[in-house]
């Protein structure tokens, strides 16, 4: 099963945090798409009708597990690193503090960041990593 990692795709916050994880993926193990695509409508991604702060990234793991926020965040790194288990101690910070930290930098991500007027056009050796 593939991993696929779901974000905003006119977000400049979201397309550095792909940058990254594309740079430090050396085996590529994860793709990514939109929120605003394809993929996510047919995975039954649907934030049409949420506030942009209440728009997430979404990761679905090997096994089809599906996680939000600060979890999905989490178990990227978890999956991703070969100590990635030690951020697994993150969740001992409790969830809605975890999500509380989250949903702020995600309510204010346009001010702060910025924002494209269209989602992000992978590069030729980018694409075969992007879904839509």
């Amino acid at each position: 099963m593939k991993r696929i990692i779901f974000f905003d795709g006119v977000c400049n916050l979201c397309n550095g945090f792909v940058s990254f994880m594309i740079k430090i993926d050396k085996k590529a193990k994860f793709q990514f798409a939109p929120i605003q695509g394809v993929t996510a409508k047919m995975n039954n991604l649907d934030f049409s009708e949420l506030a942009e702060g209440e728009q997430s990234i979404v990761y679905i793991d090997a096994d089809n597990g599906s996680y939000q926020r600060s979890d999905a965040v989490i178990q990227i790194f978890c999956d991703l690193l070969l100590l990635g288990k030690i951020f697994l101690i993150l969740k001992l910070i409790p969830r809605p503090l975890r999500d509380g930290i989250y949903k702020f930098v995600a309510k204010n991500r346009y001010k702060i960041f910025g924002k494209k007027t269209s989602c992000r056009i992978p590069s030729p050796l980018e694409k075969e990593r992007f879904l839509d």
